[in-house]
């Protein structure tokens, strides 16, 4: 007998019936669970009678909609508004996220699966306020964009004709007029620059959706509504599989115990077996445990304990394997299989460390993740939403971004909170690339209204759903209540101001934040998370009286970039635990510049680059310039600008997370602020929303390279002072080669030491320190670089540069930049050579589509370099659009 299972990834096809099947002998299945997918035959419209249905007549009528899919797509699908991201349309399309919509759809239901005992209308993403009609009865007010919907159905279904009538309600219409009539409001986060809510009555804070539809310093405001997840119908006689989980609850080199704990959902009282079964990553299949079960009607919770010989243990990118283990539970009723699921996980002990400091001079903890007895240091970024409307997000892209994670030797990113849990897909791809997971609940900022009791439980059912949900996957290794709320509260003003206006209110604001996030969702997580940390902010001391400190817990530092917006070399003076957010922004490439804006309308100041432009309501350009100005001077153009932004960035980024990297084991986490893009613009990512790579990207690979030298020049004090630290994230020890150089820019050597390392597993070791003095002796600072060089074998070659003044500052000669492209078996090879130092060499090919091997380079006077280019363009195609960038050749023109 065949026994056909559909995963939840697959629930989007177009109808998926498993229907009884008989067939003789004592291995028969007898499906009794069916499970049809909704997603066809959809309707959208403007719902007649909403406010802004005047205004926008040429919304009202049926028209075809995708589901899952928002407002804002269907409504570009059918050219009825201009593509968001093009252009600068925002303002003109706030009318959206005030306006009420209507979705419809008609569909049959096969006999056999009206005659089931139960059926049920499975909604796993309505977006928000969302009321539910089935053949014009009403079946359900949703109010929660987090959270899976089930409504019993059963004796309410036809043959033919179902009609299925979602009407989506403006959250912002729907909780204005309770906000405005608060006395006192709760801090909200970004507000709108467009009137479609008043500045000081934000409702953002009030909704469970997607912060960021509501405009973050990095992406727009669409307010956007929609069925934004599968619809099905679930229907079975006996009983279904609610959830398997695959609970750890010892892993070691020798053995693994762990749990299968099945939840079924039983029509009626009944015996059954229940059997596991186990795929092992090399493929082989045997049966991990069986036994007999009484259940009860509805609800019942049964463990199959089972253990693992000798596992093949699941580990980070960069300390072992990502070996992954399949179970299936299958439920027998009669020798007959009735019912199936199957999970997916990897077996590793995974541990947040708090240990107390044991040095008299220090008062903290540590804060670290220790993985199959590993101390992991966390190196990476964090993640926000994909894009501003997540049903366009498709595996192909989160495998885009999430590879070039894995390929710049991450293996730590923090999902951050004012977006969306993420997607069953982002762990899968997770679990495959060893990239750990910290996963923050959905509050991205402000304050909520957590002394609302039916508030809180609305939250704790969401998060119920998605502890649940992701709860198998080994790459996840943290649950954080929220980002930034706590910070706010205590540091930015809007508690004392509160305190001020309304003390009890205040308190009651206050109480219900512990409530929420330092008790209830601490014990979701506790119930139902597997043995997985929580963590009740970030950052935060977990709740402890100071908060965003570098003594204990995690920490965001902000003083760089933000106000007071410090210098770079500032990241020098801090050293946290775990640094979970800091960062300095970018412009992307060219290319996806144009992508938006014609090179006409480029310009600091004009309106379409500064749309694309959030941090200070557009003006952003101005700090960016800020940074860009300190090392290298004012840019002549818009394109100088651009690149210019990008070596900002990436050295910038550089010289946190080396320092970072450097204090190991006092700090043992660097999670700079942001990977991905939500869209084409300016911000602080390093890979952006196509995709392309940054020149932090590439920067990355190297900062973030398991076996690394870090040469940092502090100048805060009297004398300037470059510490050497030799980095190694390898479990073992390494034998290596330190070559020390100190080159004048156009190629004459001062100054030649080599000598033998040692490097401990795990560790970073200060090695030397200098004075600019003890490097330089009598060379110029001012055209004199020291150049640090770590050979380790197997390993990728390590270089760190001291310069002894800022670019600007420094006379540079012609880089004599030479390149030749040629074609090989494989693709391209494109072989450069410069003449003199040359920093910050970009590589670009223009509009056409070409990888690169590397990027955002420094080349000393004579090197040689040849690089993988892969491109479907043609040899000549490709010679004609190169182009290739240095630093001398931006400063030459700036000096002019």
């Amino acid at each position: 007998m065949n026994h056909i299972f559909f995963p939840r990834a697959c629930r989007d096809m177009v109808l998926t019936l498993l229907l009884v099947l008989t067939m003789s002998g004592a291995s028969a299945t007898s499906i009794s669970f069916s499970e049809q997918s909704l997603a066809q035959g959809w309707q959208f419209r403007l719902l007649p009678g909403s406010a802004q249905a005047a205004a926008h007549p040429e919304a009202a009528g049926w028209r075809k909609a995708s589901v899952p899919g928002t407002v804002h797509t269907d409504l570009f699908a059918h050219k009825l508004i201009p593509d968001p991201y093009v252009g600068a349309p925002e303002a003109g399309l706030q009318w959206i996220g005030l306006a009420d919509w209507e979705y419809r759809s008609r569909f049959d239901v096969a006999s056999a699966v009206r005659a089931r005992s139960r059926s049920e209308l499975v909604f796993h993403g309505l977006d928000t306020f969302a009321e539910v009609w089935l053949n014009g009865v009403k079946l359900l007010d949703a109010d929660n964009a987090f959270r899976t919907w089930r409504v019993p159905v059963q004796g309410r279904l036809r043959a033919r004709d179902n009609e299925l009538r979602i009407v989506l309600h403006s959250p912002i219409a729907t909780l204005l007029p309770k906000v405005a009539a608060m006395p006192h409001k709760l801090a909200g986060n970004y507000p709108s620059p467009y009137g479609d809510e008043p500045a000081d009555t934000m409702t953002g804070n009030f909704v469970r959706k997607p912060g960021y539809h509501y405009g973050w310093d990095w992406g727009p405001r669409y307010v956007t509504a929609g069925i934004w997840d599968a619809v099905q119908l679930e229907s079975w006689d006996v009983l279904r599989v609610d959830d398997l989980q695959l609970r750890q609850d010892h892993v070691d080199a020798e053995r693994a115990e762990l749990a299968a704990v099945a939840t079924l959902d039983a029509v009626a009282a009944g015996e059954f077996e229940l059997r596991v079964w186990q795929t092992a990553p090399d493929g082989k299949r045997v049966l991990a445990v069986q036994r007999h079960a009484s259940v009860r009607p509805g609800s019942n919770r049964i463990e199959l304990p089972l253990h693992v010989d000798r596992p093949q243990r699941w580990f980070p990118n960069g300390y072992g394997a990502q070996a992954l283990y399949h179970y299936q539970l299958e439920v027998l009723q009669n020798q007959a299989v009735i019912a199936s699921r199957g999970a997916r996980t990897g077996l590793r002990s995974l541990v947040l460390r708090r240990d107390r400091d044991v040095h008299e001079q220090r008062q903290g903890q540590s804060f670290y993740f220790e993985v199959n007895g590993i101390p992991v240091f966390a190196k990476g970024a964090n993640t926000i939403p994909f894009d501003m409307f997540r049903p366009r997000v498709g595996k192909a892209q989160l495998r885009r971004v999430l590879e070039s994670a894995r390929d710049a030797n991450m293996n730590f990113l923090r999902s951050w909170g004012g977006g969306y849990y993420e997607s069953d897909a982002f762990f899968d791809l997770a679990d495959e690339l060893g990239l750990l997971v910290w996963q923050d609940f959905m509050f991205g900022g402000g304050m909520q209204p957590a002394y609302d009791e039916a508030f809180r439980r609305n939250v704790i059912a969401e998060a119920r759903d998605n502890v649940r949900r992701l709860r198998n996957h080994p790459s996840l290794a943290l649950w954080c209540g929220n980002n930034e709320e706590e910070i706010a509260w205590k540091y930015w003003g809007a508690g004392k101001a509160m305190m001020q206006a309304d003390p009890a209110f205040a308190s009651q604001v206050w109480d219900g934040y512990v409530q929420l996030f330092g008790t209830e969702l601490r014990k979701v997580v506790a119930e139902e998370g597997g043995g997985v940390a929580y963590w009740a902010s970030s950052p935060s001391d977990d709740l402890a009286e100071v908060a965003n400190t570098e003594a204990s817990g995690d920490m965001h530092y902000w003083e760089v970039w933000g106000n007071p917006a410090h210098p770079v070399s500032q990241y020098l003076q801090i050293t946290p635990r775990f640094m979970s957010e800091y960062g300095l922004q970018a412009w992307p490439v060219q290319r996806t510049i144009d992508a938006f804006a014609p090179r006409a309308q480029q310009g600091m100041q004009s309106a379409v680059i500064e749309e694309h432009q959030k941090f200070m309501a557009g003006k952003g350009n101005q700090r960016l310039l800020k940074y860009v100005d300190d090392e290298f001077g004012t840019p002549q153009g818009f394109a100088d600008f651009v690149y210019l932004s990008q070596v900002a960035q990436a050295e910038g980024i550089a010289l946190a997370a080396t320092h970072h990297r450097a204090s190991r084991p006092y700090t043992m986490g660097s999670l700079y602020w942001q990977l991905n893009d939500v869209w084409p613009g300016a911000s602080w990512s390093s890979v952006d929303w196509f995709g392309r790579w940054k020149a932090l990207q590439f920067h990355a690979r190297r900062f973030y390279a398991p076996v690394a030298v870090a040469a940092l020049r502090d100048t805060s004090g009297s004398t300037p002072l470059s510490r050497i630290t030799l980095l190694n994230d390898r479990t073992t020890a390494l034998h290596g080669e330190l070559h020390l150089r100190v080159l004048t820019l156009d190629g004459k050597l001062v100054r030649e030491e080599r000598q033998q390392v040692e490097l401990a597993p795990l560790s970073a070791q200060r090695w030397a320190e200098y004075s600019d003095a003890s490097l330089l002796g009598e060379a110029d600072p001012a055209s004199t670089v020291a150049l640090f060089e770590l050979q380790v074998a197997g390993e990728a070659a390590s270089r760190s540069v001291v310069y002894f003044k800022p670019a600007k500052a420094l006379r540079w000669p012609d880089a004599g930049l030479q390149a030749q492209l040629r074609q090989t078996a494989d693709g391209y090879r494109l072989d450069l050579r410069a003449t003199h130092f040359a920093r910050a060499v970009w590589i670009d090919f223009g509009a056409l589509d070409a990888e690169i091997s590397d990027n955002a380079l420094t080349l000393l006077p004579g090197e040689s370099l040849s690089l993988r280019v892969r491109s479907r363009a043609s040899l000549a195609r490709l010679r004609q659009a190169l182009r290739l960038q240095s630093l001398d050749d931006v400063l030459r023109g700036i000096r002019q």
